[in-house]
């Protein structure tokens, strides 16, 4: 039984491999695209739905016509700048403060702290964000002497795959359904083992690799805001909901790409 279980995900990374080796010139840039997705969609809410943002946070704070425009520019501005920044792969670092910086003004802006749901979707988004700068590290040099191996790893990097692989996990919490269908529990269980194995880095790109392909047609399915006409409510927490899996289905892409990082199961069993 445990002879075949291995053949079957032998076979399984076989194909994931080679899905990888043919996708390897495309799948960072569109990792990068669905990872920066709900910013990018946040910020043209802002330009379209000014005046009820505006609104909001003066009724919120008491802070007046002035700052509360500004919130909502610097919101817009912040996010769609730093969305063009990340995908065309200039100054990433500064990019990257400037979604964090966002992430924190909206944290504190709509409350956001006391909402443990909300709270662990902008941790995941910041993981999201670490997994970004990640990516955009080129190796530092190694040794002083060209050919000659090194025997450090680049820590900073390594140590940003792992926060990124585990706020990712809160993310994915957060779209789990609690209903008492027995579906919907093998969905829940099944997708909680493979976030997990993600998160300590077991089996790593094969696992999230699945973790895509799944989430992306639950999405589809159950996010489909396209049909809801534009005067419901429904439809702003549909399309938020729609950009917020895409998010993680853009880190779940940059793992799948970068791979695990050496801090993870993966790395350390080549050692074994």
């Amino acid at each position: 039984m445990a002879t075949a279980q291995n053949e079957i995900v032998s076979q399984a990374e076989d194909v994931a491999d080679q899905v990888l080796r043919k996708s390897k010139t495309f799948l960072p840039h569109l990792a990068r695209l669905c990872l920066i997705s709900t910013f990018l969609e946040d910020g043209i809410r802002m330009w379209f739905q000014w005046s009820e943002q505006s609104d909001y946070i003066e009724q919120t704070w008491g802070c007046g016509w002035f700052l509360s425009s500004m919130f909502v520019l610097i919101n817009l501005v912040g996010q769609l700048v730093g969305c063009v920044m990340v995908l065309s792969r200039k100054q990433v670092p500064i990019a990257c403060a400037l979604l964090f910086f966002i992430i924190g003004l909206q944290t504190i802006g709509y409350s956001i702290l006391w909402d443990l749901k909300f709270l662990m979707r902008n941790l995941a988004l910041c993981g999201g964000v670490i997994l970004l700068l990640a990516e955009s590290r080129t190796e530092g040099k190694q040794t002083l002497f060209a050919g000659v191996p090194s025997m450090g790893q680049n820590k900073p990097k390594t140590y940003m795959q792992l926060s990124g692989r585990l706020l990712l996990v809160l993310m994915f919490m957060t779209l789990l359904r609690f209903q008492f269908s027995p579906l919907q529990i093998i969905q829940n269980v099944v997708g909680s083992m493979l976030i997990l194995l993600v998160a300590i880095g077991f089996k790593t790109k094969l696992c999230a690799l699945v973790l895509v392909l799944w989430l992306t047609v639950l999405n589809f399915y159950f996010n489909a805001w396209w049909n809801i006409p534009e005067y419901r409510p429904m439809r702003d927490f549909l399309k938020y909901d729609f950009f917020q899996t895409f998010s993680v289905v853009g880190g779940l892409l940059l793992v799948v790409a970068l791979g695990p990082g050496g801090v993870s199961v993966d790395e350390h069993k080549k050692d074994w």
